[in-house]
């Protein structure tokens, strides 16, 4: 079969889980659940706790009450960020065009492979092999977008391996929820649901401008997705994407109070930013500059994240050891790189549901008003000067 586009989408299977059954095999066929404690939510859980209702970002009380006797363990995300870097690597070796979506998942664009190679034949060995190489299980499918071929995986779970031609797009999609495309979260489907459309052919068959005065601006994309159009590239993957702010001061400083300050200010900004283009962080930069120029870097590996409570401690450890020479300071920068897709915002194995909701809540406040609209006390003494940038680039 030849294909006009070949896109795989690989998805790690309960990839918390997994990992954590590499080191255990006691943990093989139990309901499991990665978490917090008690007030925490669920990170990940194993299928046999789905089964009795167990999801994803359900509090762990509620989970515990649907199954009782399930394992809970806290996740170790230092863990998960090496396994997932395995499993890239592997891939990197043999696919021509990797993007690499989230921790647990990654698309290829195999376009092309076709004249020499069987495109699902490849996929399927390349899967194997991942499994062989670090021993997690992979689900993947191969289709014509990275819509289809997502939506694709997820019908495969577990250990799926899916190919849907381009002729056969409309009929696999078509009986699948609404639910299952991309974009279309809770209130979206309550919205649709509401009105009669629980089914992708159903959503595909409205007018797409109805649908866009009904939901917004996604009502397009949404459309098409249901219709199993999907132009969006494959982009390549590269851990040397990066963020960064730097803040120079009006006068030099060696106010240890107010340097700290603005460094919690920066990395809030910072940290919302990844948290609103969905990027995961996985090494912290900070760079000092002295008033007679001199300037110092100091960087550290961190579990991917995007919480700024979290990347606040390193930031400040970091400039604890960095900042020693006592000499005032004119500038002070913070980079974050080793970006990945992805949107465990906070440490669900270490917060509660009130820190998820005040995530969410300050989030939005900032989405409405502007970064400035709430901020931690902390760090309310940074003010983006003319001299202070922030920057996205590949280096």
């Amino acid at each position: 079969m030849i294909m006009e586009r070949a896109i795989v989408h690989m998805d790690l299977d309960t990839f918390f889980v997994s990992c954590e059954r590499l080191g255990n095999s006691k943990l093989e066929g139990i309901p499991l659940i990665i978490g917090g404690g008690d007030r925490g939510v669920v990170a990940s859980c194993s299928y046999e706790a789905r089964t009795f209702g167990v999801r994803s970002a359900m509090p762990i009380k509620m989970a515990l009450r649907l199954c009782p006797q399930a394992k809970v363990m806290k996740g170790d995300m230092e863990l998960y960020s090496r396994l997932s870097h395995d499993v890239t690597e592997v891939i990197q070796e043999k696919a021509p065009v990797v993007e690499k979506a989230s921790i647990d998942e990654f698309y290829l664009d195999i376009t092309g492979m076709d004249k020499f190679y069987g495109g699902y034949k490849w996929s399927n060995e390349l899967a194997q092999s991942i499994t062989r190489e670090t021993g997690l299980p992979i689900s993947f499918a191969l289709s014509i977008n990275k819509t289809v071929s997502k939506i694709a995986t997820g019908e495969g779970k577990p250990l799926g391996n899916l190919e849907i031609p381009e002729n056969k797009v409309k009929q696999f999609l078509n009986p699948l929820s609404i639910q299952k495309i991309p974009m279309v979260g809770d209130v979206t489907f309550q919205l649709l649901s509401r009105i009669g459309i629980r089914t992708i052919q159903t959503l595909s068959e409205m007018p797409a401008e109805v649908l866009q005065r009904m939901i917004g601006k996604n009502g397009i994309d949404i459309w098409k997705k249901a219709n199993g159009i999907d132009n969006n590239p494959v982009e390549p993957y590269t851990e040397r994407k990066s963020i960064s702010t730097e803040h120079t001061f009006d006068q030099d400083t060696i106010d240890i109070p107010k340097l700290k300050s603005v460094l919690i200010g920066m990395v809030e900004k910072l940290a919302f930013q990844l948290r609103s283009e969905e990027w995961l962080t996985s090494t912290v930069v900070i760079k000092i500059r002295y008033a007679n120029f001199d300037t110092e870097t100091k960087q550290c590996k961190v579990p991917y994240t995007s919480a700024d409570h979290i990347l606040t401690k390193n930031v400040t450890d970091l400039f604890d050891k960095l900042y020693q020479r006592r000499m005032r300071l004119r500038l002070i920068g913070i980079r974050f790189s080793g970006l990945v897709r992805g949107t465990y915002q906070i440490n669900m194995f270490e917060d509660t549901e009130e820190m998820l909701s005040l995530y969410q809540a300050m989030d939005r406040m900032k989405s409405r008003y502007g970064f400035d609209a709430v901020m931690r006390c902390a760090g309310a003494t940074f003010k983006p000067n003319n001299k202070s940038e922030i920057l996205k680039r590949k280096l």
